[in-house]
């Protein structure tokens, strides 16, 4: 039986709380410099305790779906229930709902949760398999996230191809760095590295090229990440 938004927050909240280490709650939380805490569960275990909650959920509908994600996002009070709501958007139920449609869904979760576990997660699992499968729609707004005055949208707009490999469409990926090249940012000079340093997986030449090509603009920890595995 479909359970409504309220219940499922109520009901997540409940079984995380039950699952959850105290002991390992204060260290999550500093860590990931949170104002929000934790209740002390590690991945796996979260993992396994979302797939058990989620299992018997129904989307009857996209606004049904959006709804009960955004019911656990903004009702959050400990990190791991917006890391719920974040697992509940890459349910299998989900999949049909996985297109440019749902991007004000994850442009929320990008632009309100403001830091790299949240972003990242979203950025390269679900804002990435939408650009592959709409790529037309999806580049025109990776374009315009690149320059925006978020840095959360700009991190996603570089970092959002990282599993591309082969697929990895170049052009796109150095326009969407190239706003950020004279960035001060620590988290947009890392994700220009890091989705260097990916791509170099598959072809190292391109990325030793574009690097010295650009060694002048790219920040000293942007290069060191592109060119670790080369």
């Amino acid at each position: 039986m479909p359970k409504s938004e309220p219940s499922i927050l109520l009901r997540v909240r409940g079984e995380l709380s039950r699952v959850g280490d105290p002991r390992k709650a204060a260290g999550q939380q500093a860590y990931m410099k949170s104002v929000m805490p934790y209740y002390g569960i590690q991945s796996a275990l979260l993992g396994a305790t979302c797939k058990k909650l989620f299992a018997d959920l129904a989307f009857p509908t996209r606004a049904a779906w959006n709804a009960m994600v955004l019911s656990l996002w903004r009702g959050a009070k400990f990190r791991e229930e917006r890391y719920a709501s974040i697992a509940l958007t890459g349910h299998k139920l989900a999949k049909p709902f996985q297109t440019p449609a749902s991007m004000p869904l994850y442009e929320e979760i990008i632009v309100t949760g403001a830091w790299w576990d949240y972003v990242d997660d979203v950025a390269s699992h679900r804002v990435g398999p939408i650009l592959r499968d709409y790529p037309v729609q999806m580049n025109k707004k990776m374009l315009a996230w690149s320059k925006s005055p978020n840095m959360w949208k700009r991190r996603t707009s570089i970092i959002c191809q990282l599993g591309f490999k082969k697929q990895t469409d170049l052009n796109l990926l150095y326009a969407c760095i190239e706003p950020s090249l004279d960035s001060k940012e620590f988290f947009l000079r890392k994700a220009i590295g890091w989705a260097l340093r990916q791509y170099a997986w598959t072809d190292p030449t391109e990325v030793k090229r574009y690097v010295r090509q650009n060694r002048a603009r790219l920040s000293p920890l942007s290069i060191r990440e592109a060119l670790k595995n080369v």
